[in-house]
């Protein structure tokens, strides 16, 4: 299995959970290997292309999130989807990112996937 990272906002994360898919785009990151120090790298350079997908969105929906999910195969091409079966984790900021467009400098946190509904509101 291939452990895959994929940068999402709250309003991506609502459709997951809503259709019980997502579209993965070109931006997913794979962990080459399953150590602690290359799985982080992997989730905070999707954390860093949340950031900028979030930092479009109106007040409110600005965090960083990221969908995390062990998938067979990568997905590819502009169909390419996992869903919501393959989630393992969702990691996300507890608040918006800073209106400055600084670098928060904070862990994300971690949730379960039966937390996902709690996130979202």
């Amino acid at each position: 299995m291939t452990r895959l990272y994929v940068p999402a906002t709250l309003r991506l994360l609502a459709d997951l959970h809503r259709d019980g898919v997502l579209t993965v785009g070109d931006d997913a990151v794979v962990a080459p290997d399953d150590s602690e120090e290359t799985e982080y790298d992997a989730l905070m350079t999707a954390a860093d292309t949340s950031a900028v997908l979030a930092a479009e969105l109106d007040p409110g929906e600005r965090r960083r999130v990221v969908v995390v999910a062990e998938v067979a195969s990568v997905p590819e091409g502009p169909h390419g989807r996992i869903a919501m079966a393959d989630v393992v984790a969702v990691h996300a900021d507890t608040e918006d990112l800073p209106a400055d467009g600084r670098d928060p400098d904070v862990d994300l946190c971690w949730y379960a996937t039966q937390e996902v509904a709690d996130l979202l509101r």
